[in-house]
């Protein structure tokens, strides 16, 4: 099984685009306090087991474990300190019946703290895939992420830029909205592969409000495949 590790929820669009290519695939949501990967899904049953945890399973065969999946109401808050934080992923990793799978992955909450640390020493990850937006600030707390991983020996498959424009409906121009893109500069200074600049995507968001992602057809993250 390869782990891939992707901060932000652009994990479900890579991890579609493996599936459709045959693979048995695996999502488990790390981000404890802001779980988004059920609605994205639309998945709302509870999940359980008396020895193990058994994972939800979506439309077209995918298995996820969020923490969304074991709350009694989806808009109930997560409120734990860091040691509960971390303990849940672990359980996620060790208590979960995941079976056989080809591709698992792992869905971060952004910054370096408790929840990347604990995935990095406790889940064998074969490789992590950043994501960004083209400001400044942001690209300041990905050169973080970039250096934690060098510092745990975790390899960086890749810049993902999401937002990175808009197409202009009516001539087709693309407008920078959130501002120019650095994610050449950042790959540059670090030596690491600039996989993609996605556009925003209204129907992409929208099929993530209305938890049909599986349903989406686009091919944004084709690019990003041939890549890794």
């Amino acid at each position: 099984m390869k782990t891939v590790l992707i901060i932000v929820s652009i994990a479900v669009k890579i991890v579609m685009s493996v599936q459709r290519k045959g693979n048995r695939t695996a999502v488990l949501d790390a981000d404890i306090t802001g779980p988004s990967i059920p609605q994205i899904f639309g998945i709302h049953e509870h999940v359980g087991g008396e020895d193990v945890i058994i994972p939800a399973i979506s439309k077209n065969g995918m298995k996820v474990m969020s923490v969304n999946l074991l709350t009694d109401n989806e808009t109930d808050p997560v409120v734990w300190r860091g040691p509960m934080i971390a303990g849940a992923v672990k359980q996620f990793w060790t208590e979960v019946l995941w079976g056989d799978i080809d591709y698992m992955f792992i869905d971060m909450p952004p910054g370096t703290g408790d929840v990347p640390l604990t995935v990095f020493q406790s889940i064998p990850v074969n490789g992590i895939v950043i994501v960004t937006s083209p400001q400044e600030l942001v690209g300041m707390i990905v050169e973080k992420a970039v250096k934690m991983a060098n510092m745990m020996n975790i390899p960086v498959l890749g810049l993902v830029e999401n937002m990175s424009y808009a197409v202009c409906p009516a001539c087709g121009e693309k407008l920078h909205i959130f501002g120019e893109s650095h994610i050449e500069d950042i790959a540059k200074k670090y030596k690491i592969s600039s996989l993609a600049q996605l556009p925003i995507d209204s129907n992409l968001a929208k099929a993530c409000d209305l938890g049909e992602i599986e349903q989406y057809q686009g091919t944004l993250l084709d690019e990003i495949l041939e890549n890794l």
